[in-house]
């Protein structure tokens, strides 16, 4: 059955056991559409989510789409998702779940801060929960993996291990998230080389493998040894090109050492499916508020390091560990600070 309805592609999933799926594919004049997926009814209660890349990245997107696959078991809800979103479309992604009667729509990435603004006050029946975000509001959450934290474990590891003394970090944008991130890596390694240097490049494109090994490669020639990254689609090209030149790198989001062995340290993972199951059990409940969810280390579930590539000395992985009690612990806290005129975080030992 061909219709022509949207430029995005729409998949749908109602929590009956045993519905069957009906796929609609479409093609406009310009470029390859889809409609809905849809399958049987759910337990009344909706959850969508919108993901600026694909569900199968083995990354951020992916575990975007396992959240509400999660929350789908454990609250019987029916569920919904639209992979591939680009900026121009996100308010209208957001507009149309709404419009269905959406109770719960999560915007997966902090780029859709400015077009959940513009939606949510449009729709005060439907919640919007910005993954990454920074913007609150009546209807409004954001969840926010606490990624300074993750990365400054990281860090602690890199400078370990570098024998360059330059440590990268790339990056699909800048956003607080990815700032917050990179923040965190360079504490980390300053506390162990405080004259190490940490530089930075963001390729724009979260999913262009091409700009991706690019990038990676340029900051190889550049002298740094030690990588750290958070794509998606793109990630295992970054690993990859570490692994062809010798150098070290981190994982992202999933654990990622298989992906490239020799040269994975270790990997920040972030369950987010978790995260996202537990605020749809909130809205679920309807004790979801406007504010900012931060989960840190203390929700060993949620976040904490992969395995360790074999390179890691024993020693340099039991001091990472001791740095996570210790964060946990609240013997080593974060707290935001002035530095060189701007607002960031700093580092504070009790």
């Amino acid at each position: 059955m061909q219709l022509n309805i949207s430029r995005r592609k729409f998949v749908l999933y109602g929590s009956a056991t045993f519905a069957t799926s009906l796929l609609l594919k479409a093609c406009s004049s310009n470029n390859q559409t889809s409609t809905p997926t849809a399958s049987g009814g759910g337990g009344g209660f909706k959850i969508a989510i919108v993901l600026p890349g694909v569900i199968t990245d083995k990354a951020w997107n992916q575990s975007g789409y396992e959240g509400v696959n999660l929350a789908k078991q454990k609250l019987n809800a029916e569920i919904a998702y639209v992979e591939q979103v680009a900026q121009a479309d996100q308010t209208e992604a957001l507009t149309d779940f709404a419009r269905k009667g959406y109770n719960l729509v999560f915007a997966h990435g902090g780029q859709f801060d400015a077009a959940i603004e513009q939606v949510a006050p449009q729709f005060p029946n439907t919640f919007f929960v910005g993954v990454n975000g920074n913007t609150k509001g009546e209807n409004i959450a954001s969840l926010r993996i606490d990624h300074l934290q993750g990365s400054y474990l990281c860090g602690i590891i890199g400078a370990a291990m570098t024998k360059s003394n330059k440590l990268a970090y790339i990056a699909g944008q800048e956003f607080p998230a990815t700032q917050e991130e990179l923040r965190g890596f360079e504490l980390g390694a300053k506390s162990v080389k405080p004259n190490i240097q940490i530089v930075s490049t963001f390729t724009g494109d979260w999913n262009d493998v091409a700009k991706a090994k690019e990038a990676t490669l340029a900051l190889i020639s550049s002298g740094a040894d030690v990588i750290y990254q958070w794509l998606d689609s793109a990630s295992p090209a970054v690993l990859q090109a570490a692994s062809d030149k010798g150098v070290y790198a981190f994982g992202n989001t999933k654990d990622q050492l298989d992906v490239a062995p020799k040269a994975v340290l270790t990997s920040a993972v972030k369950r987010l499916d978790i995260a996202i199951a537990y605020l749809a059990e909130l809205a679920q409940q309807k004790q979801l508020k406007g504010q900012i969810y931060s989960i840190g280390l203390e929700r060993e579930d949620i976040l904490t390091l992969g395995k360790f590539g074999a390179g890691v000395p024993e020693a340099v992985k039991q001091n990472a560990l001791k740095a996570k009690q210790d964060i946990v612990a609240k013997k080593i806290y974060f707290e935001s600070c002035q530095e060189a005129g701007k607002s960031t975080r700093c580092i504070k030992k009790a």
